[in-house]
């Protein structure tokens, strides 16, 4: 029997086998394709119960099987997944046409979509049929037959190159190691970091001495202590050129043929650029809107960004007499520019951060706001040992998630950290059906001397993807495709940020930031420089993210035909932004996967975008108070319940009383006294 399409609660992870995805993916998606058919062969008039709900919750247990194989994918991969996943995506692209080009559904839609306004809907009814309406209208229910055809091409060619980009990636990053004999070499390193490098050795091969990775818990720490200047750029050199080495894992010709692909899909469609396709269904609008938000922020942070350049520049020199301050030198030098400004250092912090207790601290943060409860349990099934699960209560006992809590890397899972599902939330037969959610990250695992600290940076990235993870879980919509993070993409990273903040907040650090020897709580002064630090080069951090956007925009927001070379192209997008002397061998467009193998393509402005709503949702906290619970349950009811079941600019101004200001942005990162 195979265990995926028999009816699971949680995944049965322990009894699947990989020979029994392709089956169960074929089968589900024979019968939602017989629950589509009972749509349109009904006879009755369309209604909105009959077509439009009656679509809503077709092919559930596809969209189980889905989630259990791709979250695998992302986090427990081998070649054998992989493989699969370049024979599935077709055929659920094409799946996915098959619905959305049905002309006899289109059509039951549409009469329904007609009467809307004699309709009594609820809010959001109203949205679910505008959805599904434009989920046909936008992908080509009404072009004629040839038109169709094409599409069809081009969506299963998409989903195939996006797999190979991110497999390529991903080989990239596993490939490379630098391996250390000489300990000379690790000078400056901190001595938790030379532990788990020598970990890193054992574990690769039983080497003796050293071993760096490109993993981010294993890169970042050389980066920011190693002294040895010419093995930073080697390191360096090697993280920026995943996928750029014209070889059998090179992305340039998948870059150019996405992009190429994604251009004639939106021409197919009726729009100018794959931009404007994607953006009519965001809160921007429009790629002029998005050009004008990232141009806006650009002039406020450049003259910052240059000062804090100058004087990196100049520390460098004074220090080290560095002539050129090279992208291999920003993080050592701005590491110990911060020490000396500030007198604090990742090394210093770590120790108050032991990942158990910022685990605990999370919680305790949702319990406080929002009422929440995680209890830790074993009996749930996990996709590898070290995966943590959960059951969360409300403060009255009442079942609201399952939680799963994934947290330091290895060889089967991509790099950086995500929020991800294997069960949406919805209501249906008077049931409350609750989400399965999961946190992905890839911290500092522990070692035999020092259990797991994490760097300042990894804590706001836990509560970050935990953001996520309280949008997916306090859910509470009728429909599973409005549900949790199924937002406008700009919409989707302000549950996220906002959470960032209280790792900044004493009456936050408080609950959890102790040290993991003696148990002292973290002291003040460590927390007023923490926040006199916050905004430290936030100039130069502003303009990195800019950049992103600039060159998500410079790939999507134009005709692309006439881009042969990838590297040109993107020293064009970052003439603007750049800082550092430009490296040939590098090149990051081939390896950025939020917008070639993700979903952020013409939507990287988004984390830009959605810090406005943070700072300014975060100032209300603040003025009330950042525990106050009337503002919490206005957040929990108007934002992380609602998931996308109405606009999201009404949802923002249900809780905040007022559109968003980009002041509160500005005065935040302090780039106000800029101007």
């Amino acid at each position: 029997m195979n265990p995926l399409l028999t009816p699971f609660d949680t995944a049965p992870f322990s009894q699947i086998k990989n020979e029994h995805f392709k089956p169960a993916f074929l089968r589900a998606m024979e019968d939602a394709r017989t629950e589509i058919d009972a749509i349109t062969k009904n006879t009755e008039t369309p209604t909105f119960e009959n077509t439009v709900e009656a679509l809503e919750f077709s092919g559930r247990q596809l969209d189980r099987i889905s989630s259990v194989f791709f979250n695998l994918n992302s986090a427990e991969t081998n070649e054998e997944i992989q493989k699969i996943a370049q024979e599935i995506s077709p055929l659920l692209s094409e799946f996915s046409n098959d619905i959305t080009l049905n002309e006899e559904l289109f059509g039951r839609i549409r009469s329904v979509y007609e009467q809307k306004g004699k309709l009594r809907l609820s809010a959001e009814q109203r949205t679910l049929l505008d959805k599904k309406y434009k989920s046909f209208s936008r992908n080509g229910a009404n072009l004629p037959e040839e038109k169709k055809k094409r599409l069809r091409e081009i969506d299963a060619e998409l989903s195939g190159l996006k797999l190979k980009f991110g497999e390529n990636v991903l080989a990239e990053t596993n490939k490379y190691q630098l391996h250390l004999t000489d300990e000379s070499n690790l000078e400056g390193l901190p001595e938790g970091a030379k532990e788990a490098a020598a970990l890193l050795a054992k574990t690769r091969e039983q080497k003796e001495g050293w071993t760096i990775t490109l993993d981010y818990p294993s890169y970042i720490p050389f980066m920011k202590y190693a002294k040895n200047r010419e093995l930073r750029k080697e390191l360096s050199m090697a993280f920026g050129s995943k996928g750029f080495h014209s070889d059998v894992l090179d992305n340039q010709e998948n870059v150019l043929r996405i992009a190429q692909l994604r251009h004639e899909r939106a021409n197919l469609l009726g729009y100018k650029t794959h931009a404007h396709y994607v953006l009519e269904e965001r809160m921007a609008e429009t790629p002029e809107k998005v050009y004008s938000f990232l141009n806006e922020l650009l002039e406020k942070a450049k003259p910052a960004a240059e000062r804090e350049f100058a004087q990196l520049q100049d520390f460098a020199k004074e220090l080290d007499n560095i002539d050129r301050l090279e992208k291999w030198d920003s993080a050592y030098y701005s590491e110990k520019l911060k020490q000396k400004l500030f007198s604090l250092d990742d090394e210093q912090l770590k120790p108050y951060f032991k990942l158990e207790h910022v685990i605990a601290g999370v919680f305790k943060i949702a319990e406080k706001l929002f009422g929440l409860q995680f209890e830790e349990v074993t009996d749930i099934e996990k996709y590898h040992e070290e995966v943590k699960t959960y059951q969360v209560y409300d403060s009255e006992k009442n079942f609201i998630s399952i939680f799963y809590a994934d947290f330091h890397p290895r060889a089967g899972k991509r790099g950086g950290a995500w929020m991800t599902s294997f069960k949406s939330q919805y209501k249906k037969n008077g049931k409350n059906i609750r989400p399965h959610i999961s946190n992905v990250c890839n911290f500092t695992p522990s070692t035999t001397a020092k259990p797991s600290l994490l760097t300042f940076n990894e804590v706001t990235t836990l509560f970050h993807e935990f953001g996520h993870g309280l949008h997916g879980m306090l859910a509470n919509t009728v429909y599973p495709s409005l549900s949790g993070t199924s937002v406008y993409w700009d919409f989707v990273e302000l549950p996220s940020q906002i959470m960032e903040n209280w790792c900044y907040e004493k009456e936050a650090l408080e609950l959890f930031a102790k040290h993991y020897e003696t148990g002292e709580i973290i002291p003040m002064e460590l927390i007023q420089k923490i926040k006199e630090s916050a905004t430290f080069q936030e100039g130069m951090q502003t303009l990195r993210q800019l950049s992103f956007g600039l060159l998500d925009m410079a790939w999507h927001g134009i005709d692309p035909s006439h881009i042969t070379n990838v590297k040109s192209h993107e020293t064009s997008a970052f003439e603007n932004t750049m800082l550092y002397p430009e490296t040939p061998e590098t090149c990051m467009s081939t390896a950025f996967s939020h917008i070639f193998q993700g979903g952020y393509s013409s939507g990287y402005y988004s984390y830009k975008w959605a810090e406005v709503l943070d700072a300014d949702a975060f100032a209300h906290f603040k003025e009330k108070g950042i525990f106050n619970a009337a503002v919490a349950d206005k957040f929990k009811k108007h934002v992380l319940s609602k998931g996308g079941t109405e606009n999201p600019m009404v949802l923002y101004k249900r809780f905040r009383g007022a559109e968003p200001k980009v002041e509160a942005l500005l005065e935040r990162a302090g780039l106000l006294a800029t101007e």
